[in-house]
Order: C-alpha cells, then sequence, then structure tokens
C-alpha cells in the first residue's frame, strides 16, 4: 500500500482531478481546504501594508486543497501522477501542485462492506 498526497494550487480543478482520478481506479480521497507558508505570507504582508486602504476580504487570496488516498500499488502511484500531470500540468511549474507519495507500513478500514456500515445521506 501506499498513500499520495497531493497539494492542488487551483481549487477550480478539484472536479476534473478527481474525475480523472476515479478514472483510474481511486475512489476514496480525503480532501481538506488548506494554504501554505507562501500564501500566508502574502496574506500578512497584505494585510499590513492595505489593512486601512482596502477591505480584508478583497485582498485574501483564495487557498488551495489537500488530498489523501491510498493506492494498493507503486503502479497505481504512477498512473495517479501521470493523470494529475495531464489535469494540471507540469508539476514542476508554478502554480500547479505537489504530489508526494510513500510506502505505508499498515492500513487497515480502508475496505469497508457497504452492508455493515449502512448510511443514509
Amino acid at each position: 500500500m501506499f498513500m499520495i498526497l497531493f497539494v492542488l494550487d487551483d481549487p477550480g480543478r478539484l472536479d476534473e482531478l478527481l474525475e480523472g482520478w476515479s478514472e483510474i481506479g481511486i475512489k476514496g480521497v480525503t480532501i481538506i481546504e488548506s494554504s501554505g507558508f507562501y500564501r500566508r505570507q502574502i496574506k500578512r504582508t497584505k494585510l499590513h501594508l492595505t489593512f486601512l486602504v482596502e477591505p480584508v476580504s478583497s485582498i485574501l487570496e483564495e487557498g488551495n486543497i489537500t488530498l489523501f488516498t491510498a493506492v494498493e500499488d507503486e503502479a497505481l502511484v504512477e498512473q495517479c501522477l501521470q493523470k494529475t500531470e495531464q489535469i494540471v500540468g507540469n508539476l514542476e511549474k508554478p502554480h500547479s501542485g505537489v504530489f508526494l507519495s510513500w510506502p505505508l507500513s499498515s492500513a487497515k478500514g480502508l475496505h469497508k462492506s457497504l452492508e455493515e456500515g449502512k448510511k443514509t445521506l
């Protein structure tokens, strides 16, 4: 098993990315709204320089989205990376994202039966 963490720079691409991941067999993804150190520094600088001139809401930048998922093997990690770059572009370019993966020494609770834990929406 492998863990994948992807920080998506453009939240507007989230649905397209999730659809792409689903096409290659990734079904369960945890989605977290996030922001990094760089964006925090930009916000703080802008707030400091302009809080008397502009309303705060007009200067705050949008954050990013962090996705977590566990996959069965390294081949699926590679497929996920390829699909991600197909959708968001080369991850070595600015404003694209960060893709990380690492092996898991253990995992439990990933493959639950829908019958046992039925929940209604």
